[in-house]
Protein backbone atom coordinates (compact mmCIF):
# COMPACT_ATOMS: atom_id res chain seq x y z
CA UNK A 1 0.00 0.00 0.00
CA UNK A 2 1.35 3.43 -0.97
CA UNK A 3 2.40 5.74 1.87
CA UNK A 4 0.74 9.12 2.35
CA UNK A 5 3.88 10.87 1.04
CA UNK A 6 3.84 8.74 -2.11
CA UNK A 7 0.15 9.54 -2.61
CA UNK A 8 0.89 13.23 -2.07
CA UNK A 9 3.67 13.23 -4.67
CA UNK A 10 1.39 11.46 -7.12
CA UNK A 11 -1.56 13.70 -6.27
CA UNK A 12 0.44 16.86 -6.90
CA UNK A 13 1.61 15.69 -10.33
CA UNK A 14 -0.93 17.82 -12.23
CA UNK A 15 -0.05 20.91 -10.21
CA UNK A 16 3.63 20.15 -10.76
CA UNK A 17 3.21 19.88 -14.53
CA UNK A 18 1.10 23.03 -14.84
CA UNK A 19 3.12 25.11 -12.41
CA UNK A 20 6.63 24.02 -11.43
CA UNK A 21 7.81 22.42 -14.68
CA UNK A 22 6.72 25.37 -16.80
CA UNK A 23 8.52 27.90 -14.60
CA UNK A 24 11.72 25.89 -14.38
CA UNK A 25 11.74 25.50 -18.17
CA UNK A 26 11.07 29.21 -18.75
CA UNK A 27 13.80 30.49 -16.41
CA UNK A 28 16.60 27.94 -16.77
CA UNK A 29 19.61 29.31 -18.63
CA UNK A 30 18.35 32.90 -18.77
CA UNK A 31 20.61 35.84 -17.92
CA UNK A 32 17.58 38.05 -17.31
CA UNK A 33 13.82 37.81 -17.28
CA UNK A 34 12.48 39.90 -20.14
CA UNK A 35 8.86 41.00 -20.55
CA UNK A 36 7.88 37.91 -22.55
CA UNK A 37 9.24 35.53 -19.91
CA UNK A 38 7.59 37.47 -17.08
CA UNK A 39 4.25 37.32 -18.88
CA UNK A 40 4.65 33.58 -19.34
CA UNK A 41 5.48 33.15 -15.65
CA UNK A 42 2.49 35.26 -14.61
CA UNK A 43 0.12 33.22 -16.77
CA UNK A 44 1.53 29.96 -15.40
CA UNK A 45 1.21 31.01 -11.76
CA UNK A 46 -2.26 32.50 -12.13
CA UNK A 47 -3.45 29.34 -13.92
CA UNK A 48 -2.25 27.29 -10.91
CA UNK A 49 -4.27 29.62 -8.62
CA UNK A 50 -1.21 30.80 -6.74
CA UNK A 51 -2.79 34.26 -6.54
CA UNK A 52 -1.59 37.71 -7.70
CA UNK A 53 0.31 38.67 -4.54
CA UNK A 54 2.36 35.47 -4.36
CA UNK A 55 2.84 35.54 -8.14
CA UNK A 56 4.31 39.05 -8.04
CA UNK A 57 6.56 38.21 -5.10
CA UNK A 58 7.84 34.98 -6.66
CA UNK A 59 8.60 36.60 -10.04
CA UNK A 60 10.46 39.44 -8.34
CA UNK A 61 12.46 36.94 -6.27
CA UNK A 62 13.34 34.94 -9.39
CA UNK A 63 14.29 38.14 -11.23
CA UNK A 64 16.72 39.10 -8.44
CA UNK A 65 18.31 35.64 -8.30
CA UNK A 66 18.67 35.50 -12.09
CA UNK A 67 20.31 38.96 -12.12
CA UNK A 68 22.79 37.77 -9.50
CA UNK A 69 23.60 34.69 -11.56
CA UNK A 70 22.20 32.42 -8.85
CA UNK A 71 19.25 31.02 -10.79
CA UNK A 72 20.58 30.02 -14.19
CA UNK A 73 20.89 26.24 -13.99
CA UNK A 74 17.87 24.01 -13.52
CA UNK A 75 18.99 22.99 -10.02
CA UNK A 76 19.43 26.63 -9.00
CA UNK A 77 15.97 27.58 -10.29
CA UNK A 78 14.40 24.66 -8.42
CA UNK A 79 16.27 25.49 -5.21
CA UNK A 80 15.23 29.16 -5.48
CA UNK A 81 11.57 28.29 -5.93
CA UNK A 82 11.54 25.66 -3.20
CA UNK A 83 13.02 27.97 -0.59
CA UNK A 84 10.68 30.81 -1.56
CA UNK A 85 7.50 28.70 -1.52
CA UNK A 86 8.38 26.95 1.72
CA UNK A 87 9.03 30.30 3.36
CA UNK A 88 5.64 31.62 2.17
CA UNK A 89 3.90 28.65 3.77
CA UNK A 90 5.73 29.29 7.05
CA UNK A 91 5.05 33.03 7.31
CA UNK A 92 3.67 34.33 10.63
CA UNK A 93 0.00 33.50 11.07
CA UNK A 94 -2.73 35.43 12.87
CA UNK A 95 -2.73 35.64 16.65
CA UNK A 96 -5.17 32.73 17.10
CA UNK A 97 -2.83 30.21 15.51
CA UNK A 98 -1.00 27.75 17.71
CA UNK A 99 1.81 25.49 16.68
CA UNK A 100 0.50 22.14 17.92
CA UNK A 101 -3.02 21.45 16.72
CA UNK A 102 -3.20 18.26 18.80
CA UNK A 103 -2.38 19.96 22.11
CA UNK A 104 -5.81 20.67 23.70
CA UNK A 105 -6.41 24.21 24.90
CA UNK A 106 -9.15 23.08 27.27
CA UNK A 107 -11.28 20.09 28.26
CA UNK A 108 -13.19 19.59 26.19
CA UNK A 109 -11.27 21.07 23.30
CA UNK A 110 -13.91 22.09 20.75
CA UNK A 111 -13.37 21.99 16.99
CA UNK A 112 -16.03 23.16 14.54
CA UNK A 113 -15.92 21.99 10.92
CA UNK A 114 -17.43 24.30 8.28
CA UNK A 115 -17.60 24.53 4.49
CA UNK A 116 -19.82 24.24 1.46
CA UNK A 117 -21.49 21.06 0.27
CA UNK A 118 -19.43 18.30 -1.27
CA UNK A 119 -15.98 19.19 0.06
CA UNK A 120 -15.68 16.16 2.35
CA UNK A 121 -16.53 17.55 5.80
CA UNK A 122 -17.97 14.29 7.18
CA UNK A 123 -15.01 12.15 6.22
CA UNK A 124 -12.64 14.89 7.39
CA UNK A 125 -14.24 14.77 10.85
CA UNK A 126 -13.77 11.02 11.11
CA UNK A 127 -10.17 11.22 9.96
CA UNK A 128 -9.28 13.97 12.45
CA UNK A 129 -11.15 12.13 15.21
CA UNK A 130 -9.15 9.01 14.40
CA UNK A 131 -5.88 10.91 14.75
CA UNK A 132 -6.88 12.29 18.14
CA UNK A 133 -7.91 8.82 19.29
CA UNK A 134 -4.57 7.42 18.15
CA UNK A 135 -2.97 10.03 20.41
CA UNK A 136 -4.93 8.69 23.37
CA UNK A 137 -7.70 11.33 23.42
CA UNK A 138 -11.39 10.61 23.92
CA UNK A 139 -13.51 12.11 21.15
CA UNK A 140 -17.19 13.00 20.74
CA UNK A 141 -18.62 14.11 17.39
CA UNK A 142 -21.77 16.23 17.15
CA UNK A 143 -24.03 15.61 14.15
CA UNK A 144 -25.24 19.20 13.76
CA UNK A 145 -25.99 18.80 10.06
CA UNK A 146 -29.72 18.24 10.54
CA UNK A 147 -30.76 19.37 7.05
CA UNK A 148 -29.77 16.28 5.11
CA UNK A 149 -31.65 13.22 6.31
CA UNK A 150 -28.68 10.94 5.66
CA UNK A 151 -26.04 13.26 7.10
CA UNK A 152 -26.17 11.92 10.67
CA UNK A 153 -26.30 8.33 9.40
CA UNK A 154 -23.20 8.89 7.31
CA UNK A 155 -21.38 10.55 10.20
CA UNK A 156 -22.34 7.70 12.52
CA UNK A 157 -20.85 5.14 10.14
CA UNK A 158 -17.60 7.09 10.02
CA UNK A 159 -17.62 7.60 13.79
CA UNK A 160 -17.86 3.84 14.21
CA UNK A 161 -14.88 3.37 11.88
CA UNK A 162 -12.90 5.84 13.97
CA UNK A 163 -14.21 4.24 17.18
CA UNK A 164 -15.53 7.50 18.66
CA UNK A 165 -18.85 8.53 20.24
CA UNK A 166 -21.56 10.59 18.52
CA UNK A 167 -24.43 12.84 19.60
CA UNK A 168 -27.26 13.14 17.08
CA UNK A 169 -30.95 13.91 16.82
CA UNK A 170 -33.75 13.66 14.29
CA UNK A 171 -33.57 15.33 10.89
CA UNK A 172 -34.85 18.89 10.85
CA UNK A 173 -34.02 19.64 14.48
CA UNK A 174 -32.32 22.88 15.49
CA UNK A 175 -28.57 22.39 14.87
CA UNK A 176 -27.76 24.63 17.83
CA UNK A 177 -29.63 22.24 20.14
CA UNK A 178 -27.44 19.35 18.95
CA UNK A 179 -24.37 21.44 19.68
CA UNK A 180 -25.67 22.27 23.16
CA UNK A 181 -26.40 18.60 23.94
CA UNK A 182 -22.97 17.53 22.69
CA UNK A 183 -21.19 20.14 24.79
CA UNK A 184 -23.07 19.13 27.92
CA UNK A 185 -22.44 15.43 27.23
CA UNK A 186 -18.74 16.07 26.75
CA UNK A 187 -18.51 17.94 30.05
CA UNK A 188 -20.42 15.22 31.89
CA UNK A 189 -18.31 12.41 30.45
CA UNK A 190 -14.99 14.31 30.73
CA UNK A 191 -14.41 13.99 26.98
CA UNK A 192 -11.15 15.47 25.65
CA UNK A 193 -12.21 16.52 22.15
CA UNK A 194 -15.55 17.61 20.65
CA UNK A 195 -15.76 17.85 16.85
CA UNK A 196 -18.88 19.54 15.49
CA UNK A 197 -20.20 18.71 12.03
CA UNK A 198 -22.20 21.48 10.34
CA UNK A 199 -24.43 21.51 7.29
CA UNK A 200 -22.81 22.44 4.03
CA UNK A 201 -23.71 26.01 3.24
CA UNK A 202 -22.88 28.34 0.41
CA UNK A 203 -20.81 31.27 1.63
CA UNK A 204 -23.25 33.52 -0.27
CA UNK A 205 -26.33 32.45 1.74
CA UNK A 206 -26.57 34.94 4.60
CA UNK A 207 -29.35 33.10 6.49
CA UNK A 208 -27.30 29.92 6.69
CA UNK A 209 -24.24 31.84 7.79
CA UNK A 210 -26.33 33.44 10.54
CA UNK A 211 -27.28 29.97 11.74
CA UNK A 212 -23.62 29.02 11.84
CA UNK A 213 -22.89 32.09 13.96
CA UNK A 214 -25.69 31.00 16.31
CA UNK A 215 -23.96 27.65 16.82
CA UNK A 216 -20.72 29.45 17.64
CA UNK A 217 -22.57 31.54 20.23
CA UNK A 218 -24.10 28.43 21.81
CA UNK A 219 -20.69 26.79 22.11
CA UNK A 220 -19.24 29.91 23.69
CA UNK A 221 -22.17 30.16 26.12
CA UNK A 222 -21.65 26.60 27.37
CA UNK A 223 -17.87 26.95 27.41
CA UNK A 224 -16.50 30.51 27.21
CA UNK A 225 -13.71 30.80 24.66
CA UNK A 226 -14.88 27.85 22.57
CA UNK A 227 -14.80 26.77 19.80
CA UNK A 228 -11.04 26.59 20.06
CA UNK A 229 -10.62 25.80 16.37
CA UNK A 230 -12.87 26.50 13.38
CA UNK A 231 -11.62 24.49 10.42
CA UNK A 232 -12.79 25.35 6.92
CA UNK A 233 -12.77 22.36 4.57
CA UNK A 234 -11.96 23.29 0.96
CA UNK A 235 -11.93 21.18 -2.19
CA UNK A 236 -8.61 21.92 -3.93
CA UNK A 237 -10.37 21.76 -7.30
CA UNK A 238 -12.34 24.95 -6.56
CA UNK A 239 -9.26 27.13 -7.02
CA UNK A 240 -9.89 30.85 -6.56
CA UNK A 241 -13.48 30.18 -5.50
CA UNK A 242 -11.93 28.51 -2.47
CA UNK A 243 -10.27 31.80 -1.58
CA UNK A 244 -13.62 33.60 -1.76
CA UNK A 245 -15.18 30.94 0.47
CA UNK A 246 -12.33 31.31 2.95
CA UNK A 247 -12.70 35.10 3.08
CA UNK A 248 -16.42 34.94 3.93
CA UNK A 249 -16.15 32.15 6.49
CA UNK A 250 -13.14 33.88 8.04
CA UNK A 251 -15.10 37.11 8.43
CA UNK A 252 -18.31 35.50 9.74
CA UNK A 253 -17.13 32.71 12.04
CA UNK A 254 -13.43 33.32 12.61
CA UNK A 255 -11.86 30.41 10.73
CA UNK A 256 -8.59 29.41 12.40
CA UNK A 257 -7.33 26.81 9.95
CA UNK A 258 -7.87 25.06 6.63
CA UNK A 259 -8.34 21.49 5.55
CA UNK A 260 -7.62 21.12 1.84
CA UNK A 261 -9.08 17.93 0.39
CA UNK A 262 -8.89 16.22 -3.01
CA UNK A 263 -5.36 17.35 -3.79
CA UNK A 264 -5.03 14.13 -5.75
CA UNK A 265 -5.85 14.90 -9.35
CA UNK A 266 -6.06 18.70 -9.35
CA UNK A 267 -3.85 21.23 -11.14
CA UNK A 268 -4.91 23.95 -8.69
CA UNK A 269 -2.74 23.02 -5.70
CA UNK A 270 -1.34 26.56 -5.76
CA UNK A 271 -4.46 27.75 -3.95
CA UNK A 272 -2.78 26.84 -0.64
CA UNK A 273 -0.27 29.64 -1.19
CA UNK A 274 -2.95 32.17 -2.16
CA UNK A 275 -5.20 31.56 0.86
CA UNK A 276 -2.44 31.41 3.42
CA UNK A 277 -0.88 34.59 2.02
CA UNK A 278 -4.21 36.47 1.96
CA UNK A 279 -5.73 35.46 5.30
CA UNK A 280 -2.70 34.38 7.35
CA UNK A 281 -4.46 31.22 8.50
CA UNK A 282 -2.61 27.90 8.47
CA UNK A 283 -3.35 24.82 6.45
CA UNK A 284 -3.88 22.23 9.19
CA UNK A 285 -4.54 19.11 7.09
CA UNK A 286 -4.34 18.00 3.48
CA UNK A 287 -6.14 15.06 1.91
CA UNK A 288 -5.27 12.85 -1.03
CA UNK A 289 -7.92 10.13 -0.91
CA UNK A 290 -10.95 8.58 0.78
CA UNK A 291 -9.20 6.25 3.24
CA UNK A 292 -9.15 7.09 6.94
CA UNK A 293 -5.37 7.60 6.73
CA UNK A 294 -5.53 9.74 3.58
CA UNK A 295 -5.76 12.98 5.56
CA UNK A 296 -2.61 14.06 7.34
CA UNK A 297 -1.32 17.12 9.23
CA UNK A 298 0.13 19.65 6.82
CA UNK A 299 3.90 20.08 6.75
CA UNK A 300 5.15 22.93 4.56
CA UNK A 301 8.52 21.35 3.81
CA UNK A 302 6.99 17.98 2.94
CA UNK A 303 4.39 19.63 0.70
CA UNK A 304 6.95 21.69 -1.23
CA UNK A 305 9.30 18.72 -1.60
CA UNK A 306 6.42 16.62 -2.95
CA UNK A 307 5.50 19.43 -5.34
CA UNK A 308 8.96 19.32 -6.88
CA UNK A 309 9.47 15.53 -6.97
Amino acid sequence: MASFLEKLKSGLSKTRRSFVDNIVQAVTGKARLDAAIVEELENTLIAADVGPEVTTALIEHLRERVALGKASSRDEVVATMKSFLQERLQMPMNGKTRADFFAPLAHPNVIMIVGVNGVGKTTTIAKIANQFRQRGKSVLVAAADTFRAAAADQLEIWAQRANVDIVRTKAGADPASVVFDAMKAAQTRAINIVIIDTAGRLHTKSNLMEELKKMVRVVDRVMPGAPHEVLLVLDANTGQNGLRQAEVFFKDVGVTGLVVTKLDGTAKGGILFAIQDKLKIPVRFIGVGEGIDDLQPFEAREFVEALFE
